[in-house]
């Protein structure tokens, strides 16, 4: 199969939907005591305003017949002025999902080794990304991207 990756465009917006579903409903899937599903984190109006937005840029990886198979939300982030942190620029990947039909067919791969690209290109210091611990999937990839933790959120069910 031949992969392609580009920035996602508004007619990639009903394959994205399905997509932020199927990411829900894995987080759902291991934590419905906080993931409602199956819902999206934005409507088809607020995709479009963040494809549309340079500092947010989407990626999707597509198929032979431009059908994209995973996607990847970027978003630009700086602190400036803090006392104690550095002024750094760094690509936050905001989301990434690859289709679970596509699986296995290093869409994942693909995808974010072209976010890594972009980020060097832009002249970005690091990419982050926040990962839960109910998706060991995930978190077994990131590690084979070679990701390491930054920090650590814990919490205490009361």
């Amino acid at each position: 199969m031949k992969l392609t990756v580009r920035r996602a465009a508004e007619k990639d917006i009903p394959k994205i939907l399905d997509l932020l579903t199927q990411v829900d409903m894995v987080h759902h899937n291991g934590r419905p005591d906080i993931f409602k599903g199956p819902a999206t984190k934005y409507n088809a109006d607020e995709l479009t305003h963040l494809l549309r937005d340079e500092k947010t840029p989407v990626f999707v990886c597509t198929d032979e017949h431009d059908i994209p198979l995973g996607h990847a939300f970027c978003v630009h982030q700086q602190i400036t002025g803090s006392a104690v942190l550095t002024d750094i620029r760094t690509l936050y990947i905001d989301d990434i999902c690859v289709d679970s039909a596509a699986r296995g067919q290093h869409v994942g791969t693909t995808l974010y080794q072209s976010v890594i690209a972009y980020a060097k290109e832009q002249g970005f210091y690091n990419v982050t990304l926040n990962v839960w611990s109910c998706n060991p999937t995930a978190l077994k990839f990131y590690e084979a991207m070679g990701l390491v933790p930054q920090k650590i959120g814990m919490e205490l069910l009361l």
